[in-house]
């Protein structure tokens, strides 16, 4: 008899990944990374339970809203909550505060640099314009 895929609760990393919207090579580099765990049959292949779809949308949230995987480990175990949003784990203020902290330090830096390229393109503006003038 052959057995039935359709009954195993587990999914392949094609099937995990067409769920989530997640590529394959992005959920090889979270399982590589500590957060996402599969378990391999004997020819290799990864099988991810039913929580692993629920576990990588959260990962895909989070690292899309610009946090780091140091940051998304912090989350441990309510990165598989399935509404991370609504019920936030104790970490994810820090976290995410942590991250604005950083966020605020790049833009000032970055608008004290526009401000100076903005003054020198100014003064060169002006002396081009003088040249041509005179």
């Amino acid at each position: 008899m052959i057995p039935d895929d359709r009954a195993d609760p587990e999914m392949r990393i094609g099937e995990l990944a067409r769920r989530t919207g997640a590529s394959p090579r992005s959920l090889r580099y979270y399982e590589q990374r500590g957060l996402l765990t599969s378990r391999r049959d004997r020819n290799g292949y990864r099988r991810y339970d039913e929580a692993a779809v629920q576990l990588v949308n959260n990962l895909r949230h989070l690292l899309g809203a610009g946090l780091s995987v140091a940051d998304v480990r912090e989350f441990g175990s309510c990165l598989a909550s399935p509404d991370l949003e609504s019920s936030p784990c104790a970490p994810a203020l820090e976290v995410y505060e942590r991250r604005l902290r950083t966020l605020d330090e790049r833009i000032a830096a970055l608008t004290h640099v526009r401000r100076d390229l903005a003054a020198q393109t100014e003064h060169l503006r002006a002396r081009t314009a003088s040249r041509h003038a005179g």
